[in-house]
């Protein structure tokens, strides 16, 4: 079976799994994960984050995004550029009437309303979405590579300034096996759920984040 497919079937069982998630549950565990997240000390101490909003049955973003928000952080989100099939970045500051709904209906920064951030260097902290994720940072995404191209460009742009924190926040249920990888994916560094706080880098979890 050929790495796509592989991908596919994974993508594919997990999507499955999350859509059949009742709703009170899914808003629930994102409460949970969003704690989580925001007692991380690598959140904490950032002052340029960013996120995306959430569409479907993702995991609830937006609650982190209020927050980070209400809390001061600098916040940028992400905007699809269909000629380049990459993802812009924009300074949001007001969520209601800054951001209009774009490609698959996912809310996106108004270009004449947000700054464009045209140098990605000062970005502490990123919240990055994603289908399927392993306890070593794999990250199995919806198949368009929007956010490995975006980290790749990080990189490029980040030799000199620390690298940001790469975050994911997902469901426990969204823990996958042997997810393919291939030389463009891009590993986060931590994984977020309802139930744990995994540091990729070693699989071990941050027992301090863990509820009694």
């Amino acid at each position: 079976m050929s790495t796509q497919r592989m991908k596919q079937t994974i993508r594919s069982r997990i999507l499955s799994n999350r859509d059949a998630l009742a709703a009170s549950l899914r808003t629930q565990f994102s409460t949970a994960i969003t704690e989580r997240i925001l007692q991380m000390p690598e959140y904490q101490a950032a002052r340029v984050v960013m996120g995306y909003m959430n569409f479907g049955t993702e995991f609830e973003s937006e609650i982190w995004v209020r927050q980070a928000l209400r809390e001061g952080k600098k916040l940028w989100l992400p905007k699809v550029n269909r000629s380049t099939n990459e993802l812009d970045v924009y300074c949001v500051a007001d969520l209601q009437n800054d951001l209009v709904a774009g490609i698959w209906n996912i809310r996106e920064p108004m270009p004449d309303r947000c700054p464009k951030v045209e140098s990605l260097a000062a970005l502490d902290f990123i919240l990055m979405p994603g289908v399927g994720f392993g306890r070593e940072g794999e990250r199995l995404g919806y198949g368009g590579g929007f956010y490995d191209k975006l980290v790749a460009r990080i990189s490029g742009e980040c030799r000199v300034a620390p690298f940001p924190v790469r975050v994911a926040g997902a469901y426990s249920l969204q823990l996958a096996e042997d997810i393919p990888q291939e030389v463009t994916d891009r590993k986060v560094q931590w994984l977020v759920t309802e139930v744990e706080t995994i540091d990729c880098s070693n699989g071990a979890v941050r027992r301090s984040m863990e509820k009694s």
